[in-house]
């Protein structure tokens, strides 16, 4: 799909950030845009200015999803590109509260699934579909100072895989979106740890969305806006204990600096 014109696409979490990002993306290359978000006054911002339709509503449960998926239909037609984009970061360790657990596993994972399950049966007919997961570097790394985040991403990175293992031969692309620092609300709220680790080379929103657009013109899996998170994912692959004795010295210099 080297052209997206006339494509319909739908960008979950699309009322700000990475969302916002891709929704005008996509629409700037001729798409047409249907955007959700929590934040009905966001999603309808971001749809006025890139010319798509607002969809508001509730993107990870099965009963918000259904009716998402029926909005999106009636407005396209077909749904070709899907954004699974919305995403929670809770911090805490183990000792996270069983809520933010059940948050991160319902908005970073199941969302993507109960989505998946709504749209293969139609693009297994018609033989084509785009399936967009916004993992996060940390579903490949992962990320000091919140396990619910880590653990969930590598959730969403696993279940990218699955589909796509099953279905590329059907027609079916997947893609995950796994940029490090983004300059967003969601870096903000991760504190002196995000300020830390991410913040120095985190990338505007809009460099990630021209990254996805590359990435799902070129056919990638893995789309890496910070290219540097190759080698990293290479070490960790090849050598697990050099990479996590790297990682907890991060974890000391945290501690150290009581960012942890």
């Amino acid at each position: 799909m080297a052209d997206f014109a006339g494509q319909g696409v739908v960008v979950t979490g699309g009322g700000r950030g990475i969302g916002a990002a891709l929704a005008r993306a996509f629409a700037a290359a001729g798409a047409r845009v249907v955007v959700n978000d929590l934040d009905a006054d966001a999603a309808r911002a971001v749809a006025a200015d890139c010319g798509g339709t607002a969809a508001p509503g509730d993107a990870a449960s099965a009963e918000g999803l259904a009716a998402l998926v029926g909005r999106a239909r009636a407005a396209l037609g077909e749904i070709d590109v899907w954004c699974a984009n919305a995403g929670v970061a809770p911090v805490g360790g183990a000792d996270a509260p069983a809520a933010a657990w059940a948050s991160a596993w319902e908005v970073n994972v199941l969302a993507h699934v109960r989505a998946a399950e709504l749209l293969l049966p139609r693009w297994l007919e018609r033989g084509g579909g785009r399936f967009l997961a916004t993992v996060s570097a940390a579903g490949l790394l992962t990320m000091l100072g919140s396990a619910p985040y880590a653990v969930s991403k590598h959730g969403a990175l696993a279940f990218a895989e699955w589909l796509s293992a099953t279905y590329r031969h059907r027609g079916v692309r997947v893609h995950a979106l796994c940029p490090q620092g983004v300059r967003t609300d969601m870096l903000a709220s991760t504190g002196a740890v995000g300020e830390a680790l991410l913040a120095p080379t985190a990338l505007d929103p809009e460099d990630v969305a021209e990254a996805a657009l590359a990435g799902l013109r070129e056919g990638r899996f893995l789309i890496l806006p910070h290219p540097e998170v190759a080698e990293y994912y290479r070490v960790r692959a090849t050598e697990p204990d050099r990479w996590i004795n790297g990682m907890n010295r991060l974890q000391q210099g945290l501690e150290r600096s009581e960012a942890l």
